[in-house]
């Protein structure tokens, strides 16, 4: 008896020292759920001018290094273009340019970022151009609002990380300020959000159509269509096939830096139809209510 008390007493407290753990870690906010295939992950920090590179390993936020960096000679929130701002959201890395014959202010390397998202042609946003770069050599030094509104690193530290970032793969998420979050409330709302997700997952294996339209919001829109279109579309797309099996791979789940219950879902999806199996990444713009429901606010694909 005493052995199975002693036994339990060290259960309890390995448990309580985990939950202590959870509780006492702090890491970026937003990194709910990163999948095997994102090995790295950006977050700039306008407020203080930092890029943080952290590593995912085995589902793990490590911190890698940070950088000093700087951004549009106007600040924050870009609304439209040539107003030389920074948007603020989630981005990814589309490709690797060569700098040799571009102007010298790009410096030794230059990674465009998909900027407009869907969530930012939601909003009407405008403009194009938004990269992650380096600085020219003959004045490397610059302050931190100096941009025509991309993310500039200074040259041997952005090659330094270069070889981490992959095209449409690499997430950067550009806030306002850092935000960090305790791995329990990680969890927390990875697990809420997970819940929703495999809801409409399960709602197109299943053909229910009701199912699978009621997570999309009444104010939803995509590509011109509002909610009544979409839904329209959708019931062709139903009619049409029947899916017989779902897949989903490389799920990556993201809160937002800037509206505090806009959530993105990013992934591979795998549909099986009796005749065909189509393969597309797509991203779910997701809005959580006060009152815990979850509902899709825009949808992309990419």
């Amino acid at each position: 008896m005493r052995h199975l008390a002693y036994s339990l007493l060290l259960t309890l407290a390995s448990i309580t020292a985990s939950a202590d753990i959870a509780d006492a870690v702090q890491v970026p906010a937003w990194l709910l759920e990163i999948p095997n295939s994102v090995t790295s992950v950006l977050v700039a920090d306008t407020g203080s001018a930092t890029l943080y590179h952290y590593r995912a390993v085995d589902g793990e936020i490590v911190g890698q290094d940070e950088h000093y960096m700087s951004i549009g000679v106007n600040g924050i929130r870009k609304q439209r273009a040539w107003d030389k701002k920074t948007p603020l959201g989630t981005y990814f890395v589309t490709e690797r340019l060569d700098t040799g014959r571009m102007h010298d202010k790009y410096g030794a390397a230059a990674f465009p970022l998909d900027y407009p998202n869907a969530w930012d042609r939601y909003h009407e946003r405008t403009g194009d151009g938004i990269w992650l770069h380096g600085v020219d050599k003959r004045s490397p030094d610059r302050p931190p609002l100096d941009t025509d509104g991309c993310l500039a690193l200074p040259n041997d530290e952005l090659l330094g990380i270069a070889d981490d970032l992959q095209p449409m793969v690499t997430p950067v998420i550009v806030a306002r300020d850092m935000r960090w979050a305790s791995l329990a409330e990680i969890e927390q709302n990875r697990l809420e959000f997970r819940l929703a997700f495999d809801q409409w997952q399960t709602s197109q294996e299943s053909g229910d159509l009701l199912a699978y339209l009621a997570l999309y919001s009444e104010d939803f829109r995509h590509r011109g269509m509002d909610k009544a279109g979409w839904s329209a579309f959708r019931l062709k797309v139903f009619e049409a096939r029947q899916v017989r099996q779902l897949e989903v791979h490389d799920l990556l789940l993201l809160a937002d830096p800037v509206e505090p219950d806009l959530y993105l879902s990013r992934f591979t999806q795998i549909v099986r139809t009796d005749d065909a199996k189509v393969s597309t990444t797509k991203r779910l713009y997701w809005r959580r209510s006060a009152s815990s429901l979850w509902r899709i606010v825009a949808e992309d694909a990419g």
